[in-house]
């Protein structure tokens, strides 16, 4: 399953780290529900290969409930090759590797 869709970059903290995430768009993370949702791993996560700009990674996307979708954690190497921070639109490219 491939996908490609514009995200903001939006910030969590908890206690004293914070995270920085896009939320995959309804239609998409309905999508990935229902093909690979059964298939997922520890806290409902999927494998994924994603790209944004010229970097590609593999991690993982969670499910959050209070979103009603998936979450896609941005690491830091990858908002600083790309000149990315919270607030920001970013194109994802997304491969979800299980399913």
């Amino acid at each position: 399953m491939t996908y490609e869709f514009d995200a903001e970059l939006w910030l969590w903290q908890a206690r004293s780290d914070s995270w920085t995430f896009v939320s995959l768009p309804p239609d998409v993370a309905d999508e990935v529900l229902d093909v690979a949702g059964g298939r997922s791993r520890g806290f409902g996560s999927l494998r994924v290969q994603v790209t944004v700009g010229a970097t590609t990674w593999r991690t993982s996307i969670f499910p959050d409930s209070g979103r009603k979708t998936y979450v896609l954690p941005v690491k830091k190497a990858v908002r600083t090759a790309e000149g990315l921070s919270a607030g920001a639109t970013a194109r994802v490219h997304l491969v979800v590797l299980d399913g």
